[in-house]
């Protein structure tokens, strides 16, 4: 909080990393991000009117807060703002800070000067909103220019025509608020306009809303529904308008919507989204971390069971990854690997303790706060997490985090003396402003209607008219909540496949398979030969891979025909599991040594066991040999040339990991997979990943790299002219002066007259910058995910795509990337077609008279770079470096 004031006030956020603040058109766009930025000072708004009074318990520093805010915060910008983060965040900051501030004044100490400046503010603020309500369903715009509205010709909004449910869905608790406080009713009316209108348009049949609406037909757009993203604080604000208001028709609306959520999305411990119309059919395989709030919904609703059970669910993945991802799988692996500090989980926690006075949940808020110490705190402030896996940080920190997550962890750690009023009678917004709950009996102007017949007869149980009090629901008995959790503490590392023993497979009851989808080998005529007696037949595709197919009425029995739907269940469990693992970026095979020097890059497979390139970033650097046998299935007949070197072979007959034991028994440093389909190309197709033999891997400790055909016969090709080629394998490719630091730089590519020292000096100093232009080649495209499965293709269980077609111009290129340096860019270089040298061709190169290339046994055909270009190169790296010390890259 001090470093905000310090380094960013009165800009909207801090930026920890480089202490400074994020002024919206000041910083680079991060797009949708900063429509949540208004130059309203939103840190000021949350935090001041917050933090430092509800948390800190500082009167005198929250008085002085106050009045910055009054005199800094300009409501009157030129900018176009989310509808939905202006409302959560600056008009339910400047609500709350109200609140405080008349509780304050009627103590009698502080505040004695306030005179209701906030709430005009906040007044103000409701108005420059209503603009964005102007359509014929009453669901707003997403968006609102503060200055001008939406439909003015100089607003730069009110083009959109969709909007999430909670954008639209979370607004009458501080609109409903600032309608009490104030008098003015149209600010309660087109809120609950706009809730009226979501709730008419639900599923009827599975009493579902889906992500995202029509703001003018009510059409669904998204029609997928969950608790998460896009949906969550809609049902949030239903109950909590029902406490705050005491309007029993949203409590009805949010039962109808909570049983069908425990119908359908709730499948213990996991919330998972479902088709609104299908409502059995699960949309999507991975949760995000926003219903990480969900289960302190419970809470408040009255429904503890399965409020324990998620959240120890969430608590297992933090234990797993330090945070929770912004988004995770089923078998809680990584699928956005971003945690931007969400407060959701300590807003659970801390609801979950409130409910059952359980210690242990004293305990994950001190796991929360050690991980934010160890891994998130930066000089500045906290930052948050580029990746969890790799404890990466980003340069942000969003208001939020002070407004909410130190808020819950305090109050959760604070005794009732701690605090200077009863927090029970306030309830929390979903950015955690306070409300009171006297709201409910002040400026009543809403008429309820009775639409109780609009509503689907329940069981009684879930009607209760009592407004939830923790204190009266559950007990403080600890042992409560630990009997839920118990068979919950090993739900993430259960999810984790083990592979079964032979013995354990024969002391299991039943009959054996005939074929395990493990063992399975598609050049073993034997297993081929089960296949079709199951009636599974294979389809080879272009890029090497097989497809199985089924055929039940073509199995020799049904007992045959059961085998093989068993067998296609665990290839496709298998497949599907080895897609979740790690999905590794694609790693670079460079050629280093003679005419290339660094220049011919290979975009290379990665392999899912070994040497992690990623956590070596010197790489692997060796010479190549070509080992024997080829395909390396058994023992290496010619481990003197394969020693100390890294080992060249087919893909194919056995797997992956059975190759790299048997290089690296023969004393290999490293091992590159040279594809055997003709003509493959990293350019055509995805990304391949060498998977394990699913056994334990750990004894594999080389690195090992997968190349197309194409790339491959790049290296064969270099090997049949220059016996010797030395190669580096790394996670990215390297700039030269990386590559030959502390070594000699042969003398044929550096100008006569510039002298060695000085070139070792520039070298040094470029790498001293460490300019980031020569990076892995820019031929990013997905990575789709092998499955661990034998060569040539055995175990892959799905098709792949049609691959772009390429271009004259593009086919030459073989996905050979050039690490040139280019002064005037620092991102990565980019894939196209390479210069002349290294272009197959017809014609021959020009005879060179250097001593050095006299004494060469063969030039490479058309792939030897004419002299002049190399020093041409060379020279122009030299004045690449220089600039890039000039503009301290």
């Amino acid at each position: 909080f001090c470093s905000q004031q310090e380094h960013a006030y009165p800009a909207d956020e801090l930026m920890p990393l480089t202490c400074r603040g994020r002024v919206r058109g000041q910083e680079p766009s991060r797009g949708d991000v900063d429509d949540a930025l208004g130059k309203l000072v939103y840190t000021g708004t949350e935090h001041l009117l917050t933090v430092v009074f509800q948390v800190l318990n500082k009167t005198k520093e929250f008085e002085e807060a106050v009045k910055k805010v009054i005199k800094d915060v300009n409501l009157d910008n030129d900018i176009v703002v989310s509808v939905f983060e202006t409302n959560i965040r600056v008009l339910g900051g400047l609500l709350g800070g109200h609140s405080v501030a008349i509780m304050l004044k009627e103590k009698g100490e502080y505040m004695q000067w306030y005179n209701g400046e906030l709430l005009h503010m906040a007044k103000e603020l409701g108005y420059k909103l209503l603009p964005a309500f102007n359509t014929t369903s009453g669901l707003p715009y997403p968006r609102v220019n503060l200055k001008f509205g939406v439909r003015h010709p100089e607003a730069r909004t009110g083009t959109e025509t969709d909007t999430c449910t909670a954008c639209a869905g979370t607004l009458i608790l501080e609109f409903a608020a600032l309608s009490r406080f104030t008098g003015t009713s149209i600010f309660e009316e087109y809120a609950r306009k706009a809730l009226d209108f979501i709730w008419e348009k639900r599923q009827r049949s599975s009493n579902l809303v889906g992500v995202t609406i029509n703001i003018h037909t009510g059409d669904w757009v998204r029609k997928d529904s969950g608790v998460g993203a896009g949906i969550d604080s809609y049902y949030e604000y239903l109950l909590k308008a029902y406490v705050l208001l005491g309007d029993d028709s949203f409590l009805e609306r949010f039962n109808t919507h909570y049983d069908a959520i425990m119908r359908y999305i709730s499948q213990p411990p996991l919330l998972l989204d479902v088709h609104i119309h299908k409502p059995m059919l699960n949309a999507r395989t991975w949760m995000d971390s926003l219903l990480a709030f969900f289960p302190g919904l419970q809470v408040l609703k009255g429904d503890i069971r399965p409020a324990i059970e998620t959240h120890e669910m969430l608590y297992q993945v933090i234990k797993k990854h330090n945070f929770l991802p912004e988004a995770f799988t089923t078998d809680f692996r990584v699928h956005w690997a971003q945690h931007p500090l969400r407060p959701e989980f300590a807003e659970s926690t801390y609801f979950l303790y409130k409910a059952t006075g359980d210690p242990y949940y004293l305990e994950v808020g001190k796991t929360l706060i050690e991980n934010l110490n160890k891994y998130a705190r930066v000089p500045c402030g906290f930052a948050a997490m580029k990746d969890v896996r790799t404890g990466s940080h980003e340069d942000r920190m969003d208001s939020f985090f002070l407004a909410e997550m130190f808020k819950y962890l305090y109050l959760l750690f604070a005794d009732k003396e701690d605090m200077i009023f009863d927090i029970e009678d306030y309830i929390f917004t979903t950015e955690a402003h306070l409300l009171p709950l006297w709201l409910s009996t002040t400026n009543q102007t809403i008429s309820k209607k009775n639409t109780s017949t609009e509503y689907t007869e329940l069981d009684d149980s879930n009607f209760d008219w009592t407004c939830p009090n923790t204190q009266i629901l559950f007990p403080n008995d600890p042992m409560f909540a630990q009997s839920i959790r118990e068979p919950l503490k090993n739900v993430v590392d259960k999810s984790c496949p083990r592979g079964i023993s032979r013995a354990e497979e024969s002391l299991g009851s039943g009959p054996k398979p005939p074929l395990r989808a493990r063992d399975f080998m598609a050049s073993n005529p034997e297993h081929l030969e089960i296949l079709k007696k199951m009636g599974v037949s294979l389809i080879h595709l272009k890029d090497g891979r097989v497809q199985l197919v089924q055929h039940a009425v073509q199995a020799a029995s049904s007992l045959d025909a059961e085998d093989g739907l068993r067998f296609m269940q665990e290839m496709i469990e298998l497949s599907s599991q080895q897609q979740k693992e790690q999905q590794l970026p694609p790693r670079a095979v460079q050629i280093v040594s003679h005419p290339f020097f660094g220049r011919v890059v290979l975009t290379a497979g990665p392999a899912q066991f070994g040497m992690d390139l990623s956590k070596h970033k010197a790489g692997t650097r060796g010479f190549v040999a070509t080992i024997k046998p080829y395909n390396g299935c058994s023992e290496i007949t010619n481990p003197e040339a394969v020693k100390e070197k890294i080992a060249l072979m087919q893909r194919g007959q056995c797997m992956f990991a059975e190759k790299a034991r048997n290089i690296q028994k023969a004393g290999a440093i490293g091992g590159i997979v040279i594809d055997d389909n003709e003509g493959s190309s990293s350019d055509t197709a995805p990304l391949f990943q060498m998977a394990g033999d699913g056994k334990n891997t750990d004894d594999i400790t080389i690195p090992m790299l997968f190349l197309f055909n194409k790339e491959g016969n790049i290296i064969l090709d270099a090997i049949r002219e220059y016996e010797a080629v030395e190669v580096l394998l790394s996670d990215k490719a390297k700039d030269r002066a990386t590559i030959f630091k502390g070594k000699m730089i042969p003398n044929y590519i550096i100008d006569s007259n510039l002298e060695m020292e000085n070139m070792d000096q520039k070298s040094s100093e470029s790498d001293a910058h460490k300019p980031n232009s020569e990076e892995a080649p820019s031929d990013s495209r997905d990575a789709g995910a092998v499955g661990e499965e034998p060569e040539g293709g055995g175990g892959e269980s799905s098709a792949v795509g049609d691959p772009d077609p390429l271009s004259p111009a593009s086919t030459a290129s073989a996905s050979v990337s050039m690490a040139e340096e280019d002064p005037h860019t620092s991102g990565p270089a980019e894939a196209s077609a390479p210069e002349p040298a290294c272009t197959p061709g017809d014609s021959q190169p020009q005879e060179q008279n250097t001593q050095t290339e006299a004494t060469s046994k063969a030039h490479w055909d058309s792939k030897v770079q004419p002299m002049e270009s190399i020093l041409a190169d060379w020279n122009e790296d030299i004045e690449a470096f220089e600039m890039m010390e000039k503009d301290e890259l």
